[in-house]
């Protein structure tokens, strides 16, 4: 069986007891209030839809090109709190 690489949310901010599961092309979510988990869903299809303009999959993207990607739709990522330091 091949490796598939995935993005995976979890949020942990959810006080109103309900249990948020998501899954989709390319991801799974779980937990968060409902704006976590909502901001999350909408994260990871924005993540697709820069893979599809690129015609790649999450297998076939370089870290360096994750980073970019996860800039371009306005995550925070390790990269750019390096640079902040």
């Amino acid at each position: 069986m091949k490796n598939k690489n995935l993005l995976l949310g979890l949020g942990f901010d959810a006080k109103d007891g309900h249990k948020r599961i998501t899954r989709g092309k390319n991801f799974y979510i779980f937990g968060g209030s409902k704006n976590t988990h909502q901001f999350m869903q909408e994260s990871c299809i924005k993540f697709n839809e820069e893979l599809d303009r690129k015609r790649k999959t999450l297998n076939d993207i370089s870290v360096n090109e994750f980073y970019d990607i996860a800039d371009k739709i306005g995550l925070k990522t390790p990269r750019q709190n390096d640079e902040v330091k």
